[in-house]
């Protein structure tokens, strides 16, 4: 029960950060992610063993980049591009029998800047719709993806009983993932009912999409710690261990978000 509290308490905390940054000021939401940014390329340099300046370089010279808008769209393709790619790749290692990745320097460089600090990118670029910033889009975002890891463990806990990906994350459940994505859309029916930003179905897309892929998000940052033989990203969040292991459902789903919202709506 102790737990229980510390978790809520901790998680109320960190989502009430959270929002009031995002809808503040996009200064504001820009400076918070930067910050969480750099706590995520730590730990993640701590999952991988790399211990390197150059990741927090290149994500802080997006950020400013992006920020004086000197990037242009063309470079926000490449970037996407760059970045769906490594996804594909940490599913690809998802699946893979072998524990051996990232083995090398420049492997671990690589997936330190494409999977997380490019992802990273794309959080930030999210809310922005034509250079406009659009809060409660990504506000509406982490309701879905809040109200799937909720739902996915409170279902999985009480009736879970086949395993999702076992090798993995032992305690997920299919069932648990079927309950998560069902709330979530129902969550995403219920924005766009009091929504003008999206239609309903937009918002039922993109439900499914944090869903599917921030699970699949969810699994992969599993398999990194299961790697190096550690529960925890970290410990900056009682109860819930890093800032890694909250943000990595919306680490892997945003430029899959991003993706939808502004090249096929």
């Amino acid at each position: 029960m102790r737990n229980l509290l510390t978790r809520s308490t901790s998680g109320f905390v960190y989502a009430a950060i959270f929002i009031t940054s995002i809808l503040y000021s996009k200064e504001s939401f820009i400076l918070l992610v930067s910050i969480f940014g750099i706590f995520c390329i730590y730990e993640f340099g701590k999952l991988i063993h790399l211990k390197n300046v150059i990741p927090y370089l290149i994500f802080l010279s997006v950020i400013a980049l992006f920020y004086i808008d000197i990037f242009t769209s063309n470079a926000i393709v490449v970037l996407l591009i760059l970045t769906l790619l490594a996804s594909v790749q940490m599913i690809m290692y998802l699946y893979s029998k072998k524990n051996t990745y990232p083995k090398s320097f420049w492997q671990k460089m690589d997936a330190s800047i494409r999977y997380l600090v490019f992802s990273l990118s794309f959080i930030i670029l999210i809310p922005f719709i034509d250079k406009v910033y659009q809060p409660y889009i990504l506000v509406y975002v982490l309701l879905l993806i809040w109200a799937n890891d909720s739902f996915a463990f409170l279902i999985g806990k009480n009736f879970g009983r086949r395993k999702l990906f076992e090798s993995v994350s032992p305690k997920k459940t299919i069932e648990g993932f079927i309950g998560g994505l069902v709330f979530s859309i129902i969550t995403a029916g219920v924005i766009g009912f009091y929504s003008e930003l999206l239609t309903i179905t937009d918002w039922v897309i993109i439900a499914i999409i944090t869903s599917v892929i921030g699970t699949i998000g969810d699994l992969v940052e599993s398999k990194f710690k299961r790697q190096a033989s550690i529960k925890d990203s970290g410990n900056i969040m009682p109860g819930h261990g890093g800032l890694l292991d909250r943000l990595d459902s919306l680490l892997f789903a945003a430029p899959f978000v991003y993706l939808y919202i502004q090249f096929i709506i």
